[in-house]
């Protein structure tokens, strides 16, 4: 385990770490359920998360980029008392304390020369089994392992429970899909926050025994390229955003040991699949998740020895993992399966949480018939290749018509030059329910030139934006998970049209 820092760990040097800290944390939180994590993807990030599950608590990594509001909402829903986290992060991060924090810094200072010694040779010398008995408190499979809180990206973010039995079964059927090995080095980028960063850069090297090396900035191209050069790194799982920053900045060279690259959280545009391809020489590998499945729910196949992906997948986030079944369903009747049709997609299987922290109702609201309604509209064909065509919630209705944002989006960037992108979002309008706003951040377009191009496109004409409803941005708002933040979006385009806020 190695991070940007130049912190390098062993196995049995970050298992001493994990047991000691375990012991100060039980010492400092007895009576605590739920411990938040305040902390950067990081080997320090890991060892914290590792030292709370070991004590049978639930590490609940706090999203330190979604704004001060929604990390106390974090831990109030939770009935976080105490948070872990450290003077140099938050100092570097901008970030204030929140209430009951304790820093690593601190703890790590108790520790006595003697613990130390103590702890190194009883991890040396104990058994497995002995060491668990003497340290690891709670071994029930389908206990709570982590709460991770959604984006968000269109609305208040959940607290989504998942257990130990969730996220080691989402690893197992990884396991069965893709040939990882002992000598493997995951890239990881992505926060802990995230389910694709707690489930596939935190256990997953762990669980199956490889490497990780930790940057906690993912648009760092910079120093990611001089990690994975550094380190060898064989896996990289990150978000075709992420990717795209990597393809302009790092050198072919510092990819040159990658085997997988899984990319994720978004749609994976075919320039930017082409363009990471002729850059870096491997396929970016798209798959398809969500924070309720812990998150892995299908994933093209690559060959390990080519990187290149089945012919059959091009366009596609690929076949369900083992284990998990999917299916389309007609989205106003209910009625299903749908085969080669496009529908309302629901997934199940044993990586399916077991609901929303303190959302009975949504909970309720997230299952029919014991499947889990993801919300994407997508459909799935004979071979049982996923396709993933819009979200539910991005639909608006016009004049009376289901308007599909996703489609226009499409449509859009095909107008830009790369690496420019768009989003489309909706207001409302007195006259027609809701009207179209869309943002780009190409500068070389008026848009009085894409509201011409889109009026020529054969789009149907109440899918084109108005002239008026046409902005250039220098950026589109994001999360840090890399997906776009359609909430500030949506802000902004009611900033824009002069929609009071809340209408």
């Amino acid at each position: 385990m190695a991070d940007s820092t130049g912190r390098t760990l062993t196995y049995g040097r970050a298992l001493v770490g994990s047991l000691l800290l375990s012991r100060l944390i039980r010492r400092h939180a007895p009576l605590d359920t739920h411990i938040g994590l305040l902390l950067p993807s990081s080997a320090g990030g890991a060892l914290a998360n590792i030292a709370v599950s070991l004590t049978g608590k639930v590490p609940v990594n706090i999203n330190f980029t979604a704004g001060r509001d929604a990390m106390d909402a974090a831990v109030e829903r939770c009935g976080i008392t105490t948070v872990l986290s450290s003077r140099a992060f938050l100092a570097k991060a901008g970030l204030e304390p929140m209430a009951g924090t304790l820093f690593l810094e601190d703890l790590l200072a108790e520790a006595t020369s003697a613990a130390r010694l103590i702890t190194l040779m009883l991890a040396w010398l104990l058994p497995a089994s002995v060491l668990e008995r003497r340290y690891v408190s709670g071994t029930d499979g389908d206990a709570l392992a982590t709460i991770i809180f959604s984006s968000g990206s269109t609305g208040v973010p959940k607290g989504v429970m998942l257990t130990h039995r969730n996220i080691l079964s989402n690893i197992e059927a990884a396991a069965q899909v893709f040939q990882f090995t002992s000598t493997d080095v995951i890239l990881g980028v992505l926060p802990f926050f995230h389910s694709f960063g707690f489930t596939g850069t935190l256990w997953l090297p762990l669980v199956l025994g490889f490497g990780i090396t930790y940057h906690p900035n993912p648009m760092d191209a910079k120093t990611i390229g001089e990690l994975a050069e550094r380190h060898r790194a064989t896996i990289l799982i990150s978000t075709p955003t992420f990717c795209l920053s990597y393809v302009r900045k790092c050198q072919p060279h510092q990819f040159a040991s990658l085997r997988y690259a899984i990319v994720g959280a978004e749609k994976l545009r075919e320039p930017v699949a082409v363009a990471f391809k002729k850059r870096f020489g491997i396929d970016l590998i798209e798959g398809y998740g969500c924070t309720e499945m812990a998150p892995v729910v299908a994933a093209n196949v690559a060959d390990p020895q080519t990187g290149k992906t089945v012919e059959a997948a091009r366009g596609s986030v690929g076949r369900p993992l083992p284990g998990i079944r999917a299916m389309v369903i007609d989205v106003v009747s209910g009625q299903g399966p749908l085969v080669g049709a496009e529908g309302l997609l629901l997934v199940d299987g044993p990586n399916k949480m077991i609901g929303y922290v303190g959302e009975p109702d949504l909970t309720r609201q997230a299952f029919r018939d014991g499947w889990y309604v993801t919300g994407d509209i997508a459909t799935i064909d004979e071979h049982g290749f996923i396709r993933i065509t819009d979200r539910l919630s991005r639909f608006s209705k016009i004049a009376g018509e289901m308007v599909p944002h996703m489609k226009i989006e499409e449509q859009l960037q095909s107008l830009l030059q790369e690496p420019h992108s768009a989003v489309v979002t909706a207001v409302s309008d007195a006259a027609r329910g809701e009207r179209l706003v869309a943002f780009y951040t190409d500068p070389t377009v008026t848009p009085a030139e894409i509201a011409e191009r889109l009026a020529r496109s054969g789009m149907p004409r109440l899918w084109v934006p108005k002239r008026e409803d046409l902005h250039f941005v220098e950026a589109i708002p994001t999360l840090g998970s890399g997906k776009i933040d359609l909430r500030s979006v949506r802000q902004l385009a009611m900033t824009r049209s002069d929609v009071p806020e809340g209408v």
